[in-house]
């Protein structure tokens, strides 16, 4: 495997990401509404009103009092206020899932143009019949999407502690953030995730004609993340330390699945057939 021309791919598809206001905005806009603007507004809410007044919180305040025995509900219980518990609640368990779906996205946009970005810069053939490896080639464009997903919810995530932190601590005189959930969200998930959407698009991104239809094929796999999300918030399911461990190795044997099917492409007759 040539890994200088490896780097020269994905370096050339992170550069040509730079100039496609559809892949870079959404991009950024997703990852600031839910890592900054929406735990602000919330945490700013809670310093000087009564959430249960602002909103109907009735169904996160079942779901807090349904909690079973355990950890999570030994700490709400001991916090002076509905507000306390709320904003607890929210920050470390009810935003869990968003967390998942900043890399899913990221990492769906930019993959979808994987292939099909090729064929309409008229570049897609002297891709594939350049003196270099399929492997090289699929490597390239994996590492493409790949840094920046990861790196975009890094970011994300060292944005919301900061802001958890500083308007939290007056209500709970400590740092809350982070805890081992996120620790292993952070660590374990993102990546596995990220490799997870990378594969799926490239495998749909090699055989569809367009950008906009490889993009909204491969949004499908975002669609059980949106299930993990509504299952945290109405209590159906917590994202706990082993259940987070367990979706991890889900995820990893789902990795290697793909990772298969994507290797049956490593053949330039065959993609430069479905693309040219």
């Amino acid at each position: 495997m040539n890994k200088q021309a490896m780097w020269s791919i994905a370096i050339k598809d992170m550069r040509a990401i730079t100039s496609n206001i559809q892949i870079w905005l959404p991009m950024l806009i997703v990852p600031l509404i839910l890592g900054v603007v929406l735990p602000s507004a919330l945490l700013i809410t809670a310093r000087f009103f009564d959430l249960s007044m602002v909103g109907n919180t009735d169904m996160i305040v079942n779901v807090i009092q349904d909690l079973p025995e355990g950890g999570l509900r030994e700490s709400l219980e001991v916090l002076p206020t509905l507000n306390h518990q709320l904003i607890y609640f929210f920050m470390l368990y009810g935003f869990t899932p968003f967390f998942m779906l900043i890399p899913a996205m990221a990492s769906s946009v930019i993959s979808a143009n994987s292939f099909v970005g090729e064929k309409e810069r008229k570049t897609l053939e002297s891709l594939l019949f350049a003196p270099i490896s399929m492997k090289t080639i699929f490597i390239g464009k994996i590492l493409s999407a790949f840094i920046p997903a990861v790196a975009i919810t890094f970011f994300t995530a060292i944005l919301y502690g900061i802001v958890t932190n500083i308007i939290a601590y007056p209500l709970f005189d400590q740092m809350i953030f982070p805890t081992w959930e996120w620790v292993i969200l952070i660590i374990w998930i993102t990546p596995l995730l990220s490799l997870l959407v990378i594969l799926f698009n490239i495998i749909i991104s090699a055989k569809v004609k367009g950008y906009q239809e490889a993009y909204q094929l491969g949004s499908i796999i975002v669609l059980p993340i949106v299930a993990l999300v509504v299952s945290q918030l109405t209590g159906l399911l917590f994202l706990s330390n082993f259940v987070l461990l367990f979706i991890g190795f889900i995820i990893l044997i789902l990795n290697i699945v793909f990772l298969q099917l994507a290797t049956k492409w490593n053949d330039r007759f065959r993609l430069s057939e479905q693309q040219i």
